[in-house]
């Protein structure tokens, strides 16, 4: 016979599970562990192996069980055992279970009663279990035998402790009638582990070995020493009944019948006994599926939701509609174009705010990284005053000039603005790959359909390209533009006569004084403020920190932190010029460098300061931002250069006033220049290609893909969009099926209510009443029994039935003691619990 009440439960679990399996996840309902705790032959294995079902464990006199035994049950179609020590071999005879488990037990042990904390792991497969793990334990001893420790006492309550402690395990708590229950060890140890009384069971076993004249009612009715969920009353086989092998079936039937015809247990019978064990454990297993079904169907609702509209479209959509494609087509093209229009221009929904992206980044092209370009360009002083000397004295030839030639400023402005070609076209290939970077980021919409992602990328990225030219043509055509025609006469050009006067210091310091009273003091301009990492402070002195950076026209100075109170150095930009650092393999920043070029500390003892950020594009706009404070990148030699020029380079004084005359027209017309190039490079771009390819998105692209290939084959959808539609939508009816089951299981099951708490404090005092045990070898008359409350008892545990919902009576106050006759009087009522049918309903 096996356990009736499991019986039920499987079909509720299965149901779950096969919920569950359906939607490809996992039903962990992590069901409790059983572990039977007690002294020698108190019958903890029959406990066991009656819940179970099975008779497979060992028997005896004295310590049977000296190791632990871990049995996990596990549902499955054939019935059959295995044992991890044993990989690969299946016992389908539990005898021969039962002779491995004693085998297994002698070879760690000895076969001299000595024990082991290692435990026997044993798995049993059958359609009749559910997946639980069950312990059996060794019984709690006092005095070593044979091979045992001097400290076994110890060594088995440890090795218990290990199991009970966790909160995922019910303890039985089993205790033999011909023993003073006050001195039961195994109600000390669920005590310990389990103060409330939550997870505790006392079971009595051994009631048909009591003397006559006595019995165990007071315990069985929660009078005597009561817990919390109370005590339930078992009958095991004899080791004669064993050995006579007689089945489980019929020991459960002679239990029946022994509590039935026992003057002080008839009353109860219906409480007692193996097969009511078994409901109280099962009811057990319910409650704790019932309390896992809110989080279940929580995680179920999250997921349906997610998936309903996506679903309801899948629903409602034939892919192989003709109709239905060329809607199709049209809607994604037109969200296509409207997804490009919003990444370049900006809008307010779906922001990133993770990296710059599409418009923004361009616009960080056309104010930061172009105007680098043109900066890094920047001509060597000397190398420049050498080529305008040369240009002066071709210019005059054979002769001395009286005069500074205007030939020779043409010719140094034309060299310098024929280098403004390479940073031009270098933008408009920035500009290139952040567009094409932009489409195929918006094409990500078209996955499900991969032909019509192909076409759309490659004809818009055609156009692109074809735009490119045009625009790379129009930038080079500017170039020409400007050397075509030398506008000396432009409003903001100096002129001869303002660069000579620049050459007299006089003049300069009155130029100077009348700027500065009209404009602020360039120190008080803020450039830019940011963290930077100085990443090369020696180990010793605390490694790479982050400081707070504030860059002004005069100096670079960080803080402490961004409230800019606490000023750590102040750096002023005089002779200062930056380098790149190469990135090591050790870090995972990207750098540049801040050195003086007249070889001085720049920081302490530091020639140079390593500065680092987190990405390149943070580094770049870092070194734009010192070239407006006039700090330069370091020039890279280039090889051979200037070999020819080792002779030693001397001008008189005149031509060196005519070199100083034409560098300050040079510096004059080029700021002029510039500043004509960087108003007029994003002009160019925007019109020539950034809008035209919007105008195409919307107006052509769709005539092109019409054209281009054929419509039914755009629209052909990927292989992994088919799956992802079966998924989604055989998810969704799983899902909704689910729940329907979980919403049936909750009100088709009930859970029962843990009784109220109880007077505990007998556990606290259980060692000093050792010495004068009034337990259960004491007669009925005992005066150690705790007096019944005038209202009646307390319910220990309700058990639903098919009928109705009763509960057991249970006493909670066992402060008062008084002295009970054989039948109760009448101002304390007889327990007389209604009958509860066999079979429960969930």
């Amino acid at each position: 016979m096996g356990n009736r009440g499991m019986e039920e439960l499987i079909p509720l679990v299965n149901r779950l599970q096969d919920a569950f399996s359906a939607i490809g996840q996992s039903c962990n309902l992590d069901l409790p562990q059983i572990a039977v705790v007690g002294g020698q032959s108190a019958g903890k294995s029959s406990v066991l192996e009656n819940f179970v079902g099975r008779d497979f464990l060992p028997r005896g006199s004295g310590i049977v069980t000296r190791r632990p035994l871990v049995l996990q049950l596990i549902s499955a179609t054939s019935e059959h055992a295995e044992f991890l020590h044993c990989k690969g071999k299946k016992f389908t005879d539990f005898d021969e279970v039962r002779r491995e488990i004693e085998t297994e037990t002698d070879r760690v042990t000895g076969g001299n009663k000595g024990i082991s904390s290692v435990p026997i792991s044993l798995r049993v497969f059958s359609p009749n279990v559910l997946n639980l793990t069950l312990i059996d334990l060794p019984g709690i001893t006092k005095v070593p035998v044979g091979d045992q420790p001097p400290d076994i006492e110890y060594q088995i309550r440890d090795m218990i402790m290990q199991f009970i402690c966790r909160e995922n395990c019910l303890v039985l708590a089993v205790t033999p009638a011909n023993m003073d229950l006050a001195n039961s060890d195994a109600l000390k140890l669920a005590k310990d582990v389990d103060p409330q009384g939550q997870r505790t069971i006392g079971v009595i076993t051994k009631l048909d070995l009591m003397d006559d004249g006595t019995d165990a009612r007071d315990v069985l009715e929660n009078r005597l020493l009561p817990l919390r969920r109370g005590y339930i009353g078992v009958v095991n086989r004899s080791q004669k009944d064993i050995e006579g092998r007689k089945d489980i079936s019929s020991a459960i039937a002679a239990e029946r019948l022994f509590f039935l015809s026992h003057p002080a247990y008839r009353h109860m019978a219906d409480y007692m006994g193996t097969p009511y064990l078994q409901r109280v454990l099962n009811q057990q297993l319910t409650n704790h599926i019932r309390d896992t079904l809110p989080a279940f169907r929580s995680r179920l609702q999250a997921q349906l939701l997610a998936l309903d509209k996506e679903a309801e479209e899948y629903r409602h959509t034939n892919p192989d509609d003709p109709s239905r494609k060329t809607k199709a087509l049209m809607q994604l093209i037109q969200h296509f174009g409207l997804d490009f229009e919003k990444s370049i221009e900006g809008c307010g929904d779906q922001v990133d705010t993770v990296e710059l992206s599409g418009g923004a980044k361009i616009n960080r092209i056309f104010h930061e990284r172009f105007p680098f370009e043109l900066v890094k360009m920047e001509f060597d002083e000397k190398e420049l005053r050498r080529e305008i000397s040369f240009a002066i004295k071709n210019i005059h030839g054979i002769r001395t000039g009286l005069f500074t030639p205007d030939l020779a400023f043409e010719a140094i402005v034309k060299k310098q603005i024929v280098k403004l070609k390479g940073p031009c076209v270098k933008c408009v290939d920035m500009v290139v790959q952040e567009l094409i970077s932009t489409v195929r980021h918006c094409t990500k919409k078209l996955g499900i359909f991969p032909t019509l992602r192909e076409e759309t990328e490659r004809i818009v990225s055609t156009y692109i390209r074809e735009r490119e030219s045009q625009a790379k043509d129009q930038v080079l055509l500017s170039i020409e533009i400007q050397l075509s025609y030398i506008n000396t006469n432009h409003e903001d050009f100096i002129g001869f006569a303002n660069a000579q006067q620049r050459n007299n210091p006089t003049s300069k310091k009155a130029s100077a004084g009348n700027q500065g009273a009209a404009a602020p003091p360039p120190s008080q301009i803020v450039i830019r403020k940011g963290w930077l990492t100085i990443s090369n402070i020696s180990l010793m002195k605390g490694g790479a920190k982050e400081f707070w950076f504030l860059l002004t026209a005069e100096s670079l100075s960080w803080f402490k932190d961004d409230e800019e109170k606490e000023r750590k150095y102040m750096l002023p930009l005089d002779n200062l010029k930056v380098r790149d650092v190469e990135k090591t393999f050790m870090s995972s920043k990207h750098g540049f460098s801040v050195f003086n070029t007249e070889q001085r500390n720049v920081y302490k003892d530091y020639r140079h300061l390593e500065l680092a950020c987190d990405t390149q594009e943070e580094v770049d706009s870092w070194k734009a931002s010192l070239l407006r404070a006039g700090v330069y990148p370091e020039k890279t030699p280039v090889e051979g250069e200037g070999s020819g020029q080792t002779e030693n380079f001397s001008m008189d004084p005149q031509l060196e006033r005519q070199v100083e005359t034409i560098r300050n027209l040079v510096d004059s017309y080029m700021g002029i220049v510039y500043k004509s190039i960087r108003d007029l490079m994003p002009k160019t771009i925007m019109h020539l290609m950034i809008n035209n390819v919007k105008e195409f998105i919307h107006s052509e692209l769709l005539a092109q893909l019409y054209s281009s290939s054929d419509q039914s084959s755009l629209m052909d959808e990927s292989p992994e969009q088919a799956l992802r539609r079966e998924e989604v939508l055989r998810t969704h009816s799983a899902l909704k099926e689910a729940l329907a089951i979980i919403t049936d299981i909750a009100t088709s099951t009930t859970s029962t209510p843990l009784p109220p708490p109880v007077d505990s404090s007998w556990l606290q005092t259980a060692t000093t009443n050792r010495r004068s045990p009034s337990g259960l070898t004491a007669p009925r008359r005992a005066p150690s029994a705790p007096s019944v409350p005038a209202r009646g008892p307390a319910p220990p545990l309700p058990v639903r039935s098919s009928c109705s919902t009763t509960a057991i009576p249970n006493h909670t106050d066992s402060s008062q003691a008084s002295a009970r006759p054989h039948r109760a009087p009448p101002s304390v009522p007889r327990r007389q619990p209604p009958a509860v049918p066999s079979r429960q309903t969930y």
